[in-house]
């Protein structure tokens, strides 16, 4: 039934990631109502879940830009998008 996808493992893990982090936003929510808005160094008043999206569709380009200028391993990338994601949830 699934079979237009290639469903491997790494796929899975990068949906159960993001599935859990959208489940730790919830969570944060209803504990903390309001989004935790803040002004950051883009100076855009942000939430929590506007900078997860940030962090994730920078991450997205990162990948995407390492894919196609650099290729294979994919190691560097996965740092640099560790550190992009720190840095969106601390500054942005």
């Amino acid at each position: 039934m699934l079979s237009w996808m290639a469903w491997t493992w790494p796929t899975a893990l990068v949906f159960i990631g993001i599935f859990t982090a959208i489940g730790v936003l919830i969570v944060l929510e209803i504990r903390n109502p309001g989004g935790d808005e803040r002004q950051g160094v883009l100076r855009l008043t942000t939430t929590r879940g506007d900078r997860l999206f940030i962090s994730l569709l920078g991450t997205s380009y990162i990948f995407l830009a390492w894919l196609g200028l650099i290729g294979m391993p994919l190691w560097g990338p996965l740092a640099l998008s560790i550190c992009w994601g720190i840095f969106c949830f601390w500054k942005v």
